[in-house]
């Protein structure tokens, strides 16, 4: 399936946007490199999940280890890279779950989802600070361990979830 004509309206620095044409109708398309998100379930069965001021949405989130694909890197490469730079953990035998568009309505991000299995922390976990490779800014995190079977929809201090952390935790 293609687009009657394609044509970029704005070429960011993490995004870009194309207006494309199919028919009578023109939909805006936001191009995005895809993305890793990391199931990490340390050997005691503790799920860990990060903390993270997001300003689209006006508040923080808890959110699975997550991070933007790099041009030409590898989703595992990038989901080893992220777990360790916000939550300081490595994992044993990866495991490939699924990849999945995000909002396919008007984005072509694609979400890599990965399971180490027996994560260890390479280091104690602390508050991280970390600049983004992209323009997007400086990223605050703290990070939250919860019994897997035991994720909350709400943590306690009233920090929101992320959907994409509640759907990857359920048990079925």
């Amino acid at each position: 399936m293609k687009p009657d004509s394609s044509q970029t309206v704005y070429d960011g620095n993490l995004i870009d946007v194309t207006l494309e044409r199919w028919g009578d109708h023109e939909r805006e398309i936001v191009e995005h490199p895809g993305a890793v998100a990391i199931v990490a379930v340390d050997r005691d069965g503790m799920l860990t999940l990060v903390r993270q001021r997001r300003e689209a949405v006006r508040t923080e989130l808890l959110e699975l280890p997550a991070g933007t694909l790099e041009e030409g890197e590898a989703p595992l490469v990038c989901a080893q890279r992220e777990l360790e730079e916000e939550t300081g953990l490595t994992g044993g035998t990866w495991l490939d779950v699924t990849a999945f568009y995000t909002t396919p309505g008007f984005c072509r991000e694609q979400m890599h989802l990965s399971l180490p299995r027996a994560s260890t922390a390479a280091r104690r976990v602390r508050r991280v600070t970390k600049s983004s490779r992209s323009s997007a800014g400086p990223e605050t995190r703290s990070q939250r361990r919860w019994a897997r079977s035991r994720t909350p929809r709400r943590s306690p201090d009233c920090f929101c979830i992320s959907t994409k952390a509640r759907r990857a935790t359920h048990r079925r």
